[in-house]
């Protein structure tokens, strides 16, 4: 993307200081990610900027709406139990209006977070810790959003998480339309056979069995960030 296009976008959010370095960040393949570094004085404050990709979430605003939503409650939760809200959850920058998300004069959508400072996201688990970690880091942002109203939530991709996935795969198999569905005969009976898996919790809650709550839906581990020091899972992004 071009440099003058990012210091336009940059220009138009409260960050402190004086920007000296703008880099790509990360390796995410959905949004566009940059890492700002600003000096104010003595002191370095780091930022993520990035680019929505409003192509796979065609409601930013509701997505903002919930990030915003969410972050502002377990900011509350850390605090109240001692934490630290600055690395155990996502702190939003504000663009100079106040919002929590910048629309651009081409209609893109950017949002921006605080860098949370000597922690690392990996790619690949490095032992059995690694995945302990992880479990815990996701426990405990369930734990915290318990009692969160997930009714007020919007559905920022309408029915990824539903049956007709399923439905969807079915009719995936049954058009073959690149001709490899002979070569995976094997994994596509594995998935088959445990169609009726696939109902079960839309099911419950349907008989109201099962209540309404927060989840994540992205569990893996580079979606976890570890601090350096402690190699604990501080947060989940």
């Amino acid at each position: 993307m071009e440099t003058k296009k990012i210091e336009e976008v940059i220009e138009e959010f409260d960050f402190a200081g004086e920007l000296t370095e703008c880099i790509p960040y990360g390796n995410g393949h959905i949004n566009d990610t940059y890492r700002l570094t600003f000096r104010v004085g003595e002191k370095v404050n780091r930022y993520i900027l990035q680019r929505m990709n409003k192509s796979i979430f065609t409601d930013p605003v509701g997505l903002m709406e919930n990030i915003s939503g969410v972050t502002s409650w377990l900011k509350k939760k850390i605090l109240e139990n001692g934490g630290d809200a600055e690395r155990e959850t996502l702190n939003i920058v504000n663009d100079r209006a106040g919002s929590p998300y910048l629309v651009d004069k081409e209609g893109e959508y950017w949002r921006a977070y605080l860098f949370i400072e000597d922690a690392t996201c990996f790619e690949q688990v490095e032992n059995d810790e690694d995945f302990y970690q992880s479990a815990l880091a996701f426990g405990n942002f369930q734990r915290l959003l318990a009692d969160y109203p997930a009714d007020t939530l919007h559905e920022t991709i309408r029915d990824f998480h539903t049956v007709k996935r399923f439905a969807d795969f079915k009719k995936a198999v049954e058009e073959d339309a690149c001709g490899r569905a002979a070569d995976v005969q094997k994994e596509i009976q594995f998935v088959l056979e445990r169609e009726q898996l696939a109902h079960t919790l839309v099911d419950l809650q349907d008989a109201g069995k099962l209540p309404l709550r927060v989840t994540h839906n992205d569990t893996k581990l580079n979606n976890i960030m570890i601090d350096n020091a402690t190699h604990k899972g501080i947060c989940v992004i």
